[in-house]
């Protein structure tokens, strides 16, 4: 590690055990014994800040907490993990992690009728109809990870025995949520082209109808699948749900928060998005968007009363379980959304960089595209078993000699090991680390004599 990243942490560490002293101190100010260990923390910062500055010294902190390693794969890497590239947080929000990381930081300011949404200070309610705007619907929660958006939907529609649409692609939470629900999912075949098309989708319907006598209670389909981040027949699909008025499910975990996603357009009575994977938030966060038909049934208030204390809390959301997110999950979404709102401006020019690199992998010979191409997305799925795996095959190290050639040129989240069928994401890479990128895996190529296109 570089020692100005190592310093930097340690900077940061340092000032953190200086906040720590403001926090076990009086409101009226340090002792003498506090402000003399006050003076030597400082001392201990600004010797930190010096090394950083001049990137010498050695390493003094390896753990957190004796046993937790440094995270530091952002600073000193380029990343190309594929369910980690639009996660990254902001440098806002790493700001707001600092600052609201306690538990309850967001009840700081809560008032009746407590309830999350309805918070002003800091401005969570605001924000949630920002969210809906975001993502044009009416209303909307944010939720821990799009997994518990999956869970409130089918919890709502779904009884024991329904059944609900899904692509042959779908996300094992999908599965999940469905089961937790006592549904059964039934998957639309995909065409030779990996693709769920509108067409296959009602097909999909008729066959259900026919079998059980009865129709899905949900369509629930995602925009780009996870497995190869083919782009679907969404608007398509919409269309035919509502033909057969069964409520739409839009899992956008791979575009809400790194696309445009107009959801009236699409015809979505839910909007379903991931804050951990394409809102640059801190884990698990997520969001939950609905229109005004869906409002009083998804986001039902309890009614239940007690029967020896008579108590109730009618505005509390059951699907939800009452609040939600708090502390600094939360205010990392919040702190991210403006950058986030940007960026999805800009799709076009990371789908562009995506191809770019794309196209110098394919001019490695014997490499391939297994999702489709010109790539729609900056996830793809490739095969370099006839390129990288065939030097995988005689060298001592296996596949893993493709990860090492990869780390020591400072590129991480590759599949260790995997030289075969694999997933990486380019977004969020610059135009510069975009061109090293392609180049790396052109110079791992050359010096294992595996040809390349000029």
């Amino acid at each position: 590690m570089s020692i100005r990243i190592q310093k930097t942490f340690e900077a940061l560490f340092a000032l953190e055990e200086v906040r720590g002293l403001f926090r076990e101190s009086l409101p009226t100010g340090f002792d003498p014994e506090e402000e003399a260990a006050f003076r030597q923390k400082i001392a201990e910062v600004k010797a930190i800040l010096a090394d950083l500055e001049a990137g010498t010294g050695t390493p003094k902190v390896t753990k957190i907490a004796g046993t937790i390693d440094l995270r530091t794969r952002e600073e000193q890497s380029i990343n190309i993990q594929p369910i980690q590239a639009a996660g990254r947080l902001t440098t806002e929000a790493r700001k707001a992690l600092i600052s609201y990381g306690d538990g309850y930081s967001t009840c700081d300011a809560c008032r009746k009728p407590f309830r999350l949404d309805k918070i002003s200070k800091p401005g969570i309610a605001e924000f949630h109809a920002d969210l809906a705007k975001f993502v044009n619907m009416d209303h909307a929660r944010v939720v821990p990870g799009a997994r518990r958006g999956f869970q409130a939907v089918t919890n709502t529609l779904v009884n024991k025995g329904d059944s609900v649409i899904v692509s042959a692609l779908a996300h094992y939470t999908e599965f999940l949520a469905v089961e937790n629900a006592g549904g059964v999912v039934k998957e639309v075949p995909l065409n030779a082209k990996n693709i769920v098309t509108g067409e296959a989708t009602a097909q999909k319907i008729e066959e259900v109808k026919r079998e059980t006598g009865k129709l899905p209670v949900l369509v629930m389909i995602d925009h780009f699948d996870y497995q190869f981040a083919n782009e679907h027949e969404i608007k398509e699909i919409g269309k035919v749900a509502h033909q057969y008025d069964i409520p739409f499910l839009y899992n956008g975990a791979y575009t809400v928060g790194v696309m445009p996603v107009d959801g009236k357009a699409i015809g979505a009575d839910f909007v379903v998005g991931s804050g951990h994977k394409s809102m640059a938030s801190v884990a698990p966060s997520g969001v939950l968007a609905m229109t005004d038909e869906w409002l009083p049934k998804t986001l039902r208030t309890t009614a239940m009363v007690g029967d020896l204390t008579k108590r109730k809390f009618g505005i509390k959301e059951v699907e939800l379980l009452g609040c939600t997110l708090m502390g600094g999950t939360l205010l990392s979404m919040m702190a991210s959304f403006p950058t986030v709102k940007a960026r999805t401006k800009k799709w076009e020019d990371e789908v562009k960089r995506s191809n770019y690199f794309i196209g110098r992998l394919l001019k490695i010979t014997g490499s391939k595209v297994l999702s489709e191409y010109p790539r729609k997305h900056t996830l793809t799925k490739v095969d370099t078993t006839g390129s990288f795996d065939t030097v995988a095959q005689t060298h001592k190290r296996r596949g893993f000699y493709f990860s090492d050639e990869l780390s020591s040129r400072g590129i991480v989240g590759e599949f260790a090991g995997a030289t075969r069928t694999w997933k990486l994401n380019t977004y969020g890479l610059s135009e510069k680390k975009i061109r090293y990128l392609a180049d790396a895996f052109t110079e791992v190529a050359e010096k294992h004599g595996i040809p390349v296109a000029k």
